[in-house]
């Protein structure tokens, strides 16, 4: 356990309270509205619609941080600098575009300093050009250029750890700060909203599922072409859940293949229901091209049900050998044909989903849950704060 102090922006505050902490003991909100307001309206216009040009949104996010960390400093500067604060850990932003002012005058306070987990910065693979176009992401092209921002090499340089949520993320750090880093998967799990476990064997027909949003990124089109022999001979169904702009395009392929029997859409579903759609499944079937952490995938596998995912990025540090199926994959022909032959080796042998989804929740229980990841945390902080304590403190 460790007592804490959290520091918010003004728009969580409201959010806090309703949580039961107490404004001034609990948490002290940050209004830096001056800033943040003006270019979050700015990014708005320059996104293109709601959903759309993360990068974006992200890139101005991150300029209006500074004014976050200047006010933060304002507020505590004078007690951290007098030890009233044994370390700081700066969870959020995820992403590593945004820097900190806080570094540097942590560590001439003598302050250990945690970043992250960072996350983020997946580079679009070759091939799918005009899906990374159809998502808006312009400022992918020249993402690298936040490396120039104000504080990039003093926020590595002085910081005690860096906590890194993929390994793309790790490889993105200098040579020279990646010592620092740590590496620790942002998503985790609630055992007690996951808290159901599959107890079907599975059989055919087999049981798939996709939960996200219905955007080009996510790829449901794909795996609908992948899926649509099996789905046709009767091997195989499958659930959607989620929604988005491509729903219509969707359905209209699955009526234009003459499928609607085997597909259902569920359209949104609230967060605490998801399990009971995926529970009653035998796989998880996410074709996604760019997906920087992959929640999905935990909550699937702490539910005992095995993910087969496109091998890039944050899902496929998630999954192994032993708990689902990783498909390769240098562009969309080859996404696809991935696909449709890990589906045909699954309906082949429906068994192995057992074996490997009972392995995919032991995992998750093991090492994802919050509380397991807490207490990675904790540890590393007392490790860090008995390695700056002054002798004899």
């Amino acid at each position: 356990m460790t007592e804490a102090h959290i520091v918010t922006q003004i728009r969580n505050r409201e959010a806090f309270l309703r949580a039961g902490l107490t404004e001034g003991r609990d948490f002290t909100a940050i209004d830096n509205e001056y800033a943040a307001k003006p270019l979050y309206k700015f990014s708005s216009l320059l996104r293109g619609g709601e959903g759309v040009g993360w990068t974006t949104l992200a890139a101005f996010s991150s300029i209006a941080y500074y004014a976050f960390e200047f006010e933060v400093w304002r507020k505590f500067g004078a007690q951290l600098r007098e030890g009233a604060f044994d370390l700081v850990h700066r969870i959020t932003p995820v992403s590593p575009t945004s820097q900190s002012l806080l570094a540097k005058r942590l560590f001439r306070a003598g302050v250990p300093f945690v970043v992250g987990p960072l996350n983020g910065g997946v580079p679009w693979p070759k091939g799918f050009v005009a899906r990374q176009h159809a998502e808006r992401e312009w400022l992918s092209h020249i993402r690298r250029a936040y490396a120039l921002m104000p504080y990039y090499r003093a926020m590595r340089r002085y910081s005690t750890a860096l906590l890194v949520g993929s390994k793309h993320t790790c490889a993105q750090m200098p040579g020279w700060a990646r010592p620092k880093c740590i590496y620790l998967p942002e998503n985790g799990i609630d055992p007690e909203r996951f808290s159901k476990v599959r107890d079907r064997r599975a059989g055919l027909p087999v049981k798939a599922v996709f939960v996200g949003r219905l955007v080009p990124y996510k790829g449901a089109d794909i795996l609908i072409r992948a899926a649509q022999r099996f789905l046709a001979d009767g091997r195989l169904t499958l659930e959607i859940a989620g929604d988005g702009p491509q729903r219509p395009m969707l359905e209209a392929m699955v009526d234009a293949m003459g499928l609607r029997q085997r597909v259902t859409f569920h359209g949104w579903v609230r967060h605490q229901d998801v399990q009971d759609i995926v529970v009653d499944c035998d796989f998880l079937a996410l074709p996604s091209v760019r997906e920087f952490g992959g929640g999905v995938v935990l909550e699937a596998m702490a539910l005992g049900v095995t993910p087969v995912v496109a091998d890039y990025a944050g899902p496929s540090e998630l999954v192994d050998n032993d708990t689902g199926i990783r498909v390769p994959f240098t562009d969309q022909a080859s996404l696809f044909a991935g696909f449709e032959a890990a589906i045909d080796s699954l309906v082949r042998s429906p068994q192995r989903l057992d074996a490997l989804g009972a392995a995919a929740r032991e995992k998750v229980m093991r090492t994802f849950t919050w509380d397991a990841k807490a207490a990675r945390i904790v540890a590393l902080y007392e490790t860090l704060v008995a390695k700056t304590a002054p002798a004899g403190r």
